[in-house]
C-alpha cells in the first residue's frame, strides 16, 4: 500500500491524451459502497484546483431501475460519450429511484475531463476512449453496511443480488488488470482522506 495525492493523479491526467475527442476521460469503477463517489468527488476538486473544467456522470443516475445494472451503456454512449467526442454537450435522462422512473434530464456541457463514476464504468467496450481508470475495492461487509446505511434497511434484499451480480461481472470482466490505479476503499492506513488516497497496486 502505498499514499498518493489527489493533485498527482490530477497531474497525471493532465498529461495523458485525450480519447473521447477532445476529453480526457476518467473511469472510476467499483463495486456497490466502495466509495467511488466519494473518490471521484475529490478527484474533481483536485482537477478543478489546477483549472480543468470537469463534469461527473453517476452511472446510478442512467440506470432503469434495478434490472438494467449491466445494460444501461447505450445510454451512455448516446447520450454523453457520442456527443462529446464531437465536441458537442451530452444529455440523459435521470432515473428517479424513489418514483420509479426517469424523470429530469441533465447535460453535460464539453469539459476538459469527463469522470464516469459507478459500476462497470471501466468496462471493455469503453475503454479505448478512457484515459485513466481507477478501480476501489473493500470488503464485502463493509459495503453492505455502507450502502445499507446510506439507502435505507428496506433495499438489502435487491441490493443482495445486486452485489452478488456485481461479483460475477468483475469476477469475468478483467476489469482489475486493465486499470490505472486500484485503490482501496478502506484506508487501513494513515493518510489526509481529503487530498490523498491508498494505492493497492
Amino acid at each position: 500500500m502505498t499514499v498518493e495525492r489527489f493533485a498527482d493523479l490530477a497531474a497525471e491526467i493532465a498529461r495523458r491524451p485525450a480519447r473521447l475527442g477532445g476529453v480526457r476521460l476518467v473511469a472510476v469503477d467499483g463495486p456497490s459502497g466502495s466509495g467511488k463517489t466519494t473518490f471521484a468527488w475529490r478527484l474533481a476538486v483536485a482537477l478543478e484546483r489546477g483549472g480543468w473544467r470537469v463534469e461527473t456522470v453517476r452511472l446510478d443516475n442512467l440506470l432503469d431501475g434495478w434490472a438494467d445494472q449491466f445494460t444501461f451503456w447505450p445510454r451512455l454512449e448516446h447520450g454523453v460519450l457520442e456527443p462529446l467526442a464531437r465536441g458537442e454537450p451530452g444529455r440523459y435522462p435521470v432515473y428517479d429511484w424513489i418514483r420509479g422512473c426517469f424523470g429530469a434530464t441533465m447535460h453535460v456541457p464539453v469539459p476538459d475531463v469527463l469522470i464516469v463514476e459507478g459500476c462497470s464504468s471501466a468496462r471493455a467496450e469503453g475503454y479505448p476512449r478512457v484515459s485513466l481508470a481507477v478501480l476501489l475495492a473493500a470488503d464485502r461487509d463493509l459495503r453492505l453496511k455502507r450502502a445499507l446505511a446510506r439507502d435505507g434497511p428496506e433495499i438489502e434484499e435487491p441490493l443482495r443480488h445486486w452485489m452478488a451480480a456485481e461479483d460475477g461481472y468483475f469476477a469475468r470482466s478483467g476489469t482489475a488488470g486493465r486499470v490505472d490505479r486500484l485503490v482501496d476503499g478502506v484506508a487501513r492506513v494513515g493518510h489526509d482522506p481529503e487530498s490523498e488516497y491508498v494505492r493497492l497496486t
